[in-house]
């Protein structure tokens, strides 16, 4: 593969505006190529291109397009950069009005050096705000896709979509569907703006001569117009990949423009010295539905602030998880230590779950067209969500993770939207560490609060995720969680209920079509206040989950908890996969009876505060 730089643009107006400049501030760049001007970091911005291209892994080449105007100017850098000055092309041109045009310089270098292979064009001369994204990273999403690659970036507050080429991308398959170039304000709602940065295949390079032969006016041969006609007219294939960044500096522009943007990302830099990034996500109780959310049932669940987990992320010099020294313990006091903690809580601590999350953001952000920064960092977490009692500690840890992730690239939920950020929760779970799980715990993770959640297969099949519908949260009652002290692994609650469900044995199916009916019913109990009909639904979802578990699959501790609190007349139901039961007493005297009865039975026993999101909330610590 080949690079081909591009910064045979005559900067006339930039360049003016700083000869006549009288503050004599810029008097030293005068006469300085636009790619030559100091860019972030230090860098000249040619220097920051020169860095990321010179891969010989990557490229068998690179060449740099000049005019005649400066071309001393780009052999004097060459020779101080390292760069072969025989790959150094020149146009000819000396002025505006004699340019060739950005697609007519690049349809030189291919003819003049007999170019036959794939080409990356980047514009040498743009100004970059992240010095740091992985180009490999573009160069393998290309090869991955049956056609030519656009770069392309989300604009900022202030930009102008008439002052760039816009782009319309299909989420799914990354295709471009429409190019259009500085198009008036209105005309389409898309803020990814196109730079010049592409990967072009061989056999497309054809072109260029044909919409060359099209276009009499140099002012005409831009790539903006080579793209909308061969996109929107010829209908190529190409596609799409963002970088999660932004560029400035992009054609004519003036001193203000240079000033402006170059304050700008550099005081961004400067605002972010890698502070730490820390995010929770909090444990949540099924008060409806379960565990019919892996059948294409429906449910009703609420994050709780009772218990958390909390992750945080530091940029550092090398990618390290550091181990939680109570759930990674690598040191024990004795041989015997080591036996009572192995049997009591097993061998799988959280730091599989932040790897496996981090490995699977790579491949997801690469396979969805998102070019990440080539930073490392340092992940650690804390939790007191209790272990193995069926309160989404897993899944809390992944979610954390994954805020913590999204905010340190710069996704954003446009890149990652709720429903596929808790369909890549689960993938992490089931597909990564082969645990047993459904999609009610990442959705309410994911949007926070009282969620109520449909998964019928329809929607399922169309959409790829349910129906997910905050809730109000005013004014509920108080629901209580009792938990077993030593819990057994609560993933062994499920049995064999999947392969009779998928075997379509007629109870298991009619049961979770009834789970889904009390669903409803419950939301509409909730929407109406009606605790009352709440309670005696919660304790209709535990007899019907009873009769198809049977009481050997939930198990002895479960059921004695459930026993215990009907004997103070409260509702009662398991709120996850077993080891712990929620429940709502609507007598409060005889629930201050209970608190004392589950502790003295040697369960853990207290009063859930809801977790409320703010409306404002974007998964950072709350």
């Amino acid at each position: 593969m080949i690079c081909i730089l591009l910064v045979a643009g005559h900067g006339t107006v930039l360049q003016t505006q700083i000869k006549n400049d009288d503050t004599g501030l810029y008097s030293h760049l005068t006469g300085v190529p636009k790619a030559l001007l100091p860019g972030t970091g230090g860098k000249k911005i040619l220097d920051f291109w020169w860095e990321t291209v010179n891969v010989r892994q990557l490229f068998t080449e690179v060449y740099l397009v000049t005019n005649a105007d400066k071309y001393k100017h780009y052999e004097r850098w060459a020779t101080a950069n390292d760069f072969p000055v025989e790959n150094i092309v020149n146009d000819g041109s000396t002025t505006l009005k004699d340019q060739l045009g950005a697609v007519a310089d690049l349809e030189l270098v291919i003819r003049s050096r007999k170019l036959d292979d794939d080409v990356v064009v980047i514009a040498g001369d743009m100004l970059c705000a992240d010095q740091n994204f992985d180009i490999a990273q573009v160069i393998r999403f290309f090869r991955s896709k049956p056609g030519e690659l656009i770069i392309y970036y989300e604009m900022e507050e202030g930009e102008r979509s008439s002052s760039r080429g816009i782009v319309e991308v299909c989420p799914k398959t990354h295709r471009i569907t429409c190019f259009l170039e500085k198009p008036e304000e209105g005309r389409t709602v898309s803020r990814l703006a196109s730079v010049v940065f592409y990967c072009v295949r061989r056999d497309t390079l054809s072109y260029m001569s044909d919409f060359l032969s099209l276009q009499t006016r140099t002012t005409e041969r831009t790539f903006g117009l080579f793209w909308e006609w061969l996109i929107n007219e010829k209908q190529l294939d190409v596609f799409g990949m963002k970088l999660p960044t932004g560029f400035q500096l992009i054609g004519q522009v003036g001193l203000s423009d240079y000033t402006k943007w170059l304050t700008h990302y550099s005081t961004k830099k400067q605002d972010n010295p890698a502070q730490p990034i820390t995010c929770r996500s909090y444990a949540r109780v099924g008060l409806m539905g379960n565990p019919s959310d892996g059948f294409n049932g429906k449910t009703i669940a609420m994050t709780i602030s009772n218990f958390w987990a909390e992750v945080t992320l530091v940029e550092s010099q090398i990618l390290a998880l550091v181990p939680h020294p109570l759930n990674d313990p690598t040191e024990f006091g004795s041989l015997q230590d080591l036996f009572c903690i192995s049997r009591r809580e097993g061998y799988l601590g959280g730091l599989r779950l932040l790897q496996a999350t981090c490995k699977k953001f790579y491949q997801f952000c690469s396979k969805r067209g998102i070019a990440l920064t080539k930073q490392n960092f340092t992940l650690k977490y804390d939790t007191n969500i209790p272990r193995q009692v069926g309160l989404a500690g897993s899944s809390a840890i992944v979610s954390a993770t994954l805020k913590c992730l999204m905010e340190f690239y710069n996704i954003t939920d446009n890149d990652l939207p709720k429903p596929i950020r808790a369909n890549f929760i689960l993938s992490v779970e089931t597909d990564e560490l082969f645990i047993t799980a459904g999609l009610q715990d990442r959705v309410v993770q994911v949007y926070e609060g009282l969620v109520y959640m449909d998964f019928s297969k329809k929607l399922m099949d169309e959409q790829g995720y349910g129906n997910y519908a905050s809730m109000d949260m005013s004014d509920l009652p108080r629901f209580w969680l009792a938990y077993l002290s030593d819990p057994s692994d609560s993933g062994r609650i499920h049995s064999n209920i999947r392969q009779r469900w998928l075997s379509g044995e007629p109870v298991v199916v009619e049961a979770m079509k009834t789970f889904a009916e009390l669903t409803d019913q419950a939301r509409s109990a909730i929407k109406e206040r009606d605790w009352t009909r709440l309670a005696q639904l919660m304790d209709q979802n535990f007899e019907l989950r009873r009769s198809i578990y049977t009481d050997d699959c939930l198990g002895p501790g479960n059921l004695r908890m459930v026993q215990l609190a009907r004997q103070f007349g409260s509702a009662v139901k398991l709120p996850g996969s077993g080891g712990a039961v929620v429940g709502l007493c609507l007598d409060q005297v005889r629930l201050v009876e209970m608190r004392q009865a589950f502790q003295e039975a040697g369960c853990v026993f207290c009063v859930i505060s809801p977790y409320i999101p703010s409306a404002s909330s974007v998964g950072g610590l709350h």
